[in-house]
């Protein structure tokens, strides 16, 4: 197990010197009341005073329950500034716009939200002297599971090295809210959504994995699977680059 002790103290002098040489005013980030936003809430709040936490239910009922209480109840608990933005009009008014010009598949319209969620924090970002700080997890970046331009995207990542196993026993350490620690992962994209269920994998399969190698046949196909299928989401962009 990590020094979870000495993990916090690296982290949050990461944060201030990163705030420091960029001279911006504060930081923004997502609040889902999902386990990784609440322990990059937690760290940048350490860092920085001026962290402000976005709420941005958008689409599915469970953005508007139990996501935005355990929102609310990690804010409340940590004394950090929430502000809630309800993206589903625009989202609705996406969807219909681009109904117009294509027949959107399943993907295409979830992965609206978590765009729509990156704009949002971009624009306080902008308005308001911040930088983005980015919430997943290195579980989710070796499955691929994460939106391109969506929730892959931001200024800094306190938490990118970390895989799903130690971000539960940071938050434990951390003493956070029991409910944080219990609650299923999900994206939240639509109700009944879980990360596990979407994947067809425990996490601890593939945390154990990404330490290991190991894991069961069927386990290590769907792991490699993603993990394959999603390159182009870790790789930099395609550029022309003329032949010598």
């Amino acid at each position: 197990m990590r020094d979870y002790e000495k993990e916090f103290e690296g982290r949050v002098e990461f944060i201030r010197k990163l705030m420091k040489k960029s001279g911006a005013a504060g930081i923004v980030y997502g609040n889902s009341g999902g386990k990784d936003s609440a322990l990059v809430g937690i760290l940048c709040k350490a860092a920085c005073n001026n962290t402000v936490g976005l709420i941005m239910p958008c689409g599915s009922k469970r953005n508007y329950e139990i996501d935005a209480r355990d929102a609310a109840i990690v804010a409340e608990h940590y004394r950090i500034e929430t502000r809630t933005v309800d993206l589903t009009p625009v989202r609705e008014a996406e969807i219909a716009s681009l109904g117009a010009v294509t027949e959107l598949t399943d993907a295409a319209a979830a992965n609206i939200a978590p765009r729509l969620r990156m704009a949002t924090l971009y624009a306080v970002a902008a308005s308001e002297g911040r930088l983005v700080a980015g919430t997943g997890n290195k579980s989710e970046a070796y499955m691929g599971y994460f939106t391109k331009w969506g929730d892959g995207a931001h200024d800094f990542n306190p938490i990118a090295d970390l895989t799903v196993t130690e971000i539960y026993e940071f938050l434990r350490w951390l003493e956070a809210p029991v409910r944080i620690i219990e609650k299923a992962p999900s994206a939240g994209l639509f109700d009944g959504q879980t990360d596990e269920g979407e994947m067809g994998v425990s996490y601890a399969a593939v945390d154990r994995y990404i330490a290991t190698g190991e894991a069961s046949d069927e386990d290590k196909a769907i792991i490699e699977a993603f993990h394959a299928r999603s390159e182009h989401k870790r790789s930099g962009i395609a550029v022309y680059e003329e032949e010598a």
